[in-house]
């Protein structure tokens, strides 16, 4: 395979490509369970304050070890889901989510809704989604030609920052209407209309590397980190995801506390400062495939993957008033825009960088650190938070982000190599 050197320089000029029709069906069922994810955006802790009357430390414990323990169980799914065809586990993974989901507001008029179904159901909903991510990923990489897989991604990614800046006031106006059980209803019915609309994508799917009746190896629950590990620009590229997703998530807990509690900001206002930026990730995407095009794959990741790392610790000057709103909005579109710009590009030469055979194991242990690390650094941050203040811990994560640009690679690509092939397996 001999794209991997000159997908550093970019696809050739001219319009974007059409991407057929089964493209089509992925693209409009990720758009779809990504409105219904946004939609039921902070219904589950609002469910445990105003249902469970839950306190801080189990709210947090929903975010954090619900993600944390749903990576755990992600992780032998991603060799599992390497060896089959990937449309019927796409279409499973999202009925799995739907009917988790649909147990809340079920066991809410049966009155028997409890903290750990709560959490259990996060668990479910968090392996899912990384095992969906991760067979998605292998599933386009069979759809599209490499030169296609740059505008394929820019779409996801615009598609992400519009339903997020659709989706919470939409979900905020359905809780206040309806109660926050109702858009966890929604949410379910975004993950069944997801499933149908990839099951009617239909069309002919390569075999899985190896046949399905195969066993699966000890050895392949960490094959997706060994070849990340191997390869000398994956490696810090999947450092530098994990640290920077890490800590820019862990400072939005913090950041809620100091807004709408010390600094007085009302809810409308904090809403506004985070939905309005969320313009620059429509922006971003749109812009990524140009400076591919003009600069090359390489220097565009390298330079929009720096830039992101700039405007957080802006945060840790937040005042109250106009000017402070102003503060947060500047830095989260500054944030949001470079992230729009480098999310694709960092998703195609993923796809482009791993082999076919190994494309879901890598994403799935990609998905799983960065997952963990973001939980495990928000529960750390918030107990920073506690001990030195918000103010001061948002500081110290915008410092150290600061570094981050450091783990991107140094150099561009070599050559990707030829696929290994798979070992036989042992005869039963």
């Amino acid at each position: 395979m001999g794209n991997g050197h000159r997908s550093w320089h970019g696809p050739g000029r001219g319009r974007a490509p059409r991407l057929g029709r089964r493209f089509g069906w992925l693209w409009g069922a990720y758009g779809t369970s990504a409105l219904g994810t946004w939609l039921a955006f902070g219904a589950f802790p609002l469910i445990a304050i105003r249902v469970l009357h839950s306190g801080p430390a189990g709210v947090a414990a929903l975010s954090s070890v619900g993600a944390a323990v749903g990576a755990a169980v992600a992780v032998p799914l991603g060799p599992w889901v390497e060896f089959r065809r990937k449309r019927p586990v796409l279409v499973a993974m999202d009925l799995v989510r739907c009917a988790a989901l649909l147990t809340i507001p079920a066991a809410f008029a049966l009155g028997v809704l409890t903290f750990l179904q709560l959490l259990l159901v996060l668990v479910v909903v968090a392996a899912a989604d990384i095992t969906f991510r991760a067979a998605s990923g292998a599933y386009l990489k069979t759809l599209l030609p490499p030169g296609d897989l740059l505008v394929a991604n820019a779409r996801f990614e615009s598609t992400a920052w519009t339903t997020t800046i659709v989706g919470p006031p939409l979900g905020g106006a359905a809780i206040g209407l309806l109660g926050p059980v109702a858009t966890v209803t929604a949410d379910a019915v975004s993950y069944l209309l997801s499933a149908l609309g990839i099951r009617a994508s239909r069309g002919d799917e390569p075999p899985p590397a190896r046949p399905e009746a195969a066993r699966m190896r000890a050895g392949d629950l960490l094959d997706g980190w060994r070849y990340i590990l191997a390869d000398a620009t994956l490696r810090p590229l999947f450092f530098n995801t994990a640290v920077f997703n890490g800590l820019v998530m862990a400072t939005e807990p913090l950041l809620a506390v100091l807004m709408l509690g010390r600094l007085g900001f009302a809810p409308w206002q904090y809403g506004l400062a985070f939905a309005v930026p969320s313009i620059g990730g429509l922006l971003g995407s749109r812009l990524a495939r140009p400076l591919v095009t003009r600069f090359g794959q390489y220097r565009v990741l390298v330079v929009a993957g720096a830039l992101r790392a700039l405007w957080p610790v802006g945060l840790a000057f937040l005042r109250p008033g106009t000017g402070g709103l102003l503060l947060v909005m500047g830095a989260e579109l500054g944030l949001i825009l470079c992230c729009g710009v480098f999310n694709p590009v960092q998703a195609t030469y993923r796809l482009e960088r791993t082999v076919t055979g190994r494309v879901t194991r890598t994403l799935s242990a990609w998905a799983v650190t960065t997952k963990a690390g973001t939980a495990l650094l928000t529960a750390a941050w918030g107990v920073l938070g506690a001990l030195i203040g918000p103010r001061t811990a948002i500081g110290l994560a915008g410092v150290l982000l600061l570094a981050t640009p450091l783990l991107l690679p140094r150099r561009a690509a070599a050559a990707l190599p030829e696929p290994e092939p798979e070992p036989a397996p042992s005869p039963a």
